[in-house]
């Protein structure tokens, strides 16, 4: 299937199809085209029923996604560039949320920022002891997540350990996030995708409809839980000071100077 770049690979594997995000020497960065990419890719299984389960995965040894491409933030000028990014990357994940196959995300390095955001709406994550989790936003770009990711973490780990993971900008290593119910399970890096592929097609062999109600079943529990997007906050942290700030340092490789903002 023709993905539009060569940095969002696509393969079958009978059952399963593979999505490898392809930026190494970027820690698998996402830029716009590749969330794009992506896109068409969930639209693409939709309309392919041999394709049973989706697995998301890194491509080299350092990181699952390293988050959004940092460098396409300083266009940003005023309060829709904010509303439009989010809009854009929230009609990815919705795409990727809702897509009626499993999906599991197999995890070696960080998945942080939009890498997180990724992994959280696979139904199944499955990580390398040198894993890591989180949104390190408070200490990189003093920018904010949009609700429904708020939603989804609060889901996944609680609103304490949201609040204190990202207040404190750390990452959850690979223990934490798998005692707390993040991770699944913990495999050796050299066992990762023979082990996400057996357990892809053990999934496929089951009843599709089963999987398919259930997995809706849960996203409407979810969904009615889920508050209604908060474009204010949005608004409110993309348009600081301090979010500019934020993308200089870290740009330019130094401390950013926060003031509130």
């Amino acid at each position: 299937m023709e993905t539009g770049t060569p940095n969002v690979l696509f393969e079958r594997r009978g059952p399963v199809a593979w999505v490898t995000f392809n930026r190494p020497e970027a820690r698998n960065a996402m830029t716009f085209a590749m969330y794009d990419a992506l896109r068409r890719i969930c639209a693409h299984v939709t309309e392919t029923p041999e394709i049973r389960v989706l697995v998301l995965t890194g491509a080299g040894e350092k990181a699952f996604v390293a988050g959004t491409d940092i460098s396409q933030f300083t266009s940003f000028t005023n309060a829709q560039d904010a509303l439009d990014y989010e809009a854009r990357i929230g009609g990815v994940i919705t795409a990727l949320e809702t897509l009626e196959r499993p999906t599991i995300a197999a995890i070696r390095g960080y998945a942080v920022g939009g890498g997180a955001a990724l992994a959280m709406v696979c139904d199944i994550r499955v990580a390398t002891p040198d894993s890591r989790f989180g949104f390190p936003i408070a200490r990189t770009l003093g920018n904010a997540l949009a609700t429904g990711a708020y939603a989804r973490l609060v889901d996944l780990i609680g609103p304490a350990r949201t609040k204190e993971m990202i207040f404190r900008a750390r990452l959850m290593g690979a223990e934490e996030a798998h005692a707390v119910g993040l991770f699944s399970e913990i495999i050796e890096p050299d066992l990762l995708h023979q082990h996400v592929q057996e357990m892809a097609e053990q999934i496929a062999g089951n009843a599709p409809l089963t999987i398919q109600i259930t997995k809706e079943a849960v996203h409407r529990i979810s969904m009615h839980r889920r508050p209604p997007h908060s474009s204010d906050l949005i608004v409110k942290a993309y348009t600081s000071e301090d979010f500019h700030e934020g993308v200089s340092a870290f740009l330019e490789k130094r401390k950013p100077n926060w003031k509130g903002k």
